[in-house]
């Protein structure tokens, strides 16, 4: 039986999404067009991803905190409401 965590995935279809750069003097710079500000600078492309995926969480648990509309990825919608269930179906 496999489990979905929708925000992993979310994330991790953002990350597919990442566009990458190589600037001047080894220096990366990443970004996900999609989600708007969501960038990051690494002085190697793998400290480039992990830097830009530390930055893309922040972003999605500001964004949900704050109620921005976030963008549908790979047909994942995280702006809906949340269902809660009741404590007696634990």
């Amino acid at each position: 039986m496999t489990k979905n965590y929708i925000l992993s995935e979310y994330i991790e279809q953002a990350m597919k999404q990442a566009e990458y750069d190589k600037l001047e003097e080894d220096y990366f710079s990443g970004r996900i067009p999609s989600c708007k500000g969501v960038i990051a600078f690494g002085p190697t492309l793998r400290i480039c991803q992990d830097e830009l995926r530390s930055v893309l969480e922040d972003w999605i648990l500001v964004g949900l905190k704050l109620n921005h509309s976030l963008p549908v990825i790979a047909s994942i919608d995280l702006n809906g409401e949340p269902i809660r269930e009741s404590m007696d179906a634990l």
